[in-house]
């Protein structure tokens, strides 16, 4: 998925996958940490739902991604801690990893060669395909019917990668403080012709607004995992043994039917 520098304020869709309503936002994990230890997680502030809601007030926020946060930080061996969500703009949230200013960032990171070269990823927590969205009036249903359209996607984005395939189109690179909201009013307006995205936002996209249709998706399986700065290895490893556990005693699953019914828990503890 993609953001200015703007502390404390983030990106988003207002799309759910099932019908789940949203719950009162969540900001921290182990709230009563003994220990007081504070993870900072890079993030963007934009709805996105199911997979985050745009904060209320800068601090808090809610949906899968903050609530799988939430329970992984609550397992970390070094002990529980306190989430703070770091709030920036998509292509600031690494650069925040890398200076110091976040420990991780946990923002819809799909792994690629190209970001493994600046976080070292842990192992993924969500794993999701990738669709076009066009719209409603538009008869394209597969790649080979898109030459001429101008389709946009997340600047330096898996999505990018997926529609860089696509026979014969003109892509759109999208970035700044709510690409999502953006690539949609350009799809809306007819600036663009379509967007790539993961599908857990797409497909609710489609469904739920008669302005679009889902033309096609592609089963990509793109990683997400939670990248740490280079060389942090102690947090990687804390992250990934909670992670594990997690999907081991079926609390990460929990959560994952909790925002997402319609999609298929696709994590094993060997994955």
């Amino acid at each position: 998925m993609g953001t200015l520098l703007r502390p404390h304020h983030a990106v988003g869709v207002r799309s759910v996958l099932g019908g789940h309503s949203v719950t009162e936002a969540t900001n921290s994990a182990g709230a009563q940490a003994a220990n007081g230890r504070v993870l900072r997680l890079a993030c963007i502030d934009s709805e996105a739902l199911p997979l985050f809601a745009k904060s209320p007030d800068g601090i808090t926020r809610d949906g899968y991604e903050p609530e799988a946060a939430a329970l992984i930080a609550s397992r970390l061996g070094g002990g529980p801690a306190r989430i703070e969500w770091v709030m920036v703009p998509w292509e600031e949230m690494i650069p925040a990893v890398r200076r110091g200013d976040a420990d991780a960032v946990w923002c819809g990171q799909g792994e690629t060669p190209e970001r493994a070269a600046l976080v070292d990823f842990t192992r993924p927590y969500a794993v999701f395909n990738e669709t076009l969205v066009v719209r409603a009036d538009d008869p394209a249903r597969s790649p080979e019917e898109l030459a001429g359209y101008r389709i946009g996607a997340i600047k330096n984005s898996t999505n990018m990668k997926l529609a860089e395939t696509f026979p014969g189109v003109e892509l759109v690179e999208f970035e700044g403080e709510d690409v999502w909201s953006d690539m949609i009013a350009a799809t809306r307006s007819g600036a663009i012709d379509g967007f790539v995205d993961d599908d857990v936002v797409m497909i609710p996209l489609g469904r739920e607004d008669p302005d679009f249709v889902e033309a096609f998706t592609v089963p990509t399986g793109n990683r997400w995992g939670v990248g740490v700065a280079p060389g942090n290895d102690a947090l990687r490893e804390e992250l990934n043994a909670a992670l594990e556990g997690s999907i081991a005693d079926g609390a990460l699953e929990a959560v994952w039917k909790k925002w997402m019914p319609l999609l298929d828990f696709p994590l094993t503890k060997e994955a």
